[in-house]
């Protein structure tokens, strides 16, 4: 259809790649959902037919977006906790729906790529370089879909990292995020849906203070953002190559866990 520009990819994580893929041969624009793909081979197909286009191709983090998130990236940039020692975070939420697409591994579901994805997006970015994966473990639902993980990281500037993610475990809500320096520490509640409650809380200096920041949702800065590259060929925060990177690492904690990286649908 010649009058439609973008397609907005909101589908089950294992049709992502093909419907991504079909948008682009259609010459229209995307912003799809996370994670990006099934695996990261699958992201590495989609990112080298983005690349071949003149389309935008964008992973919907939409957190990534919010000037909360920015913040963050100012207070580790600007040194007041010192060297990076350790990166922590969490995204754990009660889903007891066990027919949902989510659990679902003909689907790409798991623990691990629904809300785990963002748990390793945010150990990035906290974390500011590419990790390795040290160890995982899993709680299944069944034998190939998980229904929490927890993994360790170890980056490349010497420190380590851990990885929280749950749909259903003894962790019923938590959406945090800690960066431990050797001279202070950042917390972040709920950095994800900051719309509906945050707090962000330094200490460093033997103070302690509390941030707070834009309540107006991460959606509209995600669309914003996305408008921008569009029309005006701004660069986006979570472009395919991102997308790759977190892949890697999602499936990397797969197989330490023992278990397989997901498949397209």
């Amino acid at each position: 259809d010649p009058d439609v520009d973008a397609v907005y990819n909101p589908l089950p994580n294992g049709l992502h790649g093909k419907w991504t893929r079909a948008a682009l041969a259609a010459g229209k624009h995307v912003l799809c959902e996370k994670p990006f793909t099934a695996n990261a081979d699958e992201a590495a197909e989609v990112a080298a037919a983005a690349a071949k286009s003149d389309r935008v191709v964008m992973e919907a983090f939409h957190w990534r977006y919010h000037p909360l998130a920015r913040r963050a990236r100012e207070i580790l940039d600007g040194g007041e906790l010192g060297r990076i020692k350790r990166v922590e975070t969490w995204m754990c939420f009660p889903l007891p729906m066990f027919s949902d697409i989510r659990y679902d591994h003909a689907l790409a579901g798991g623990a691990m790529m629904d809300a785990g994805c963002y748990a390793v997006n945010m150990a990035r970015f906290f974390g500011g370089e590419e990790p390795e994966v040290v160890s995982a473990a899993a709680k299944l639902r069944t034998p190939d879909v998980d229904r929490a993980m927890r993994a360790e990281l170890r980056f490349p500037s010497g420190h380590t990292g851990v990885v929280h993610c749950s749909m259903w475990s003894s962790t019923l809500l938590r959406i945090f995020a800690r960066v431990v320096g050797d001279k202070g520490e950042l917390r972040i509640n709920n950095p994800v849906v900051p719309q509906l409650w945050h707090k962000l809380v330094v200490v460093a200096g033997g103070k302690r203070r509390v941030e707070r920041v834009s309540k107006r949702p991460t959606y509209e800065f995600q669309l914003e953002a996305f408008c921008d590259a569009v029309l005006r060929g701004k660069p986006t925060l979570t472009p395919p190559s991102e997308a790759v990177a977190n892949m890697r690492v999602i499936d990397a904690i797969y197989r330490a866990a023992g278990m397989e990286p997901r498949r397209p649908s």
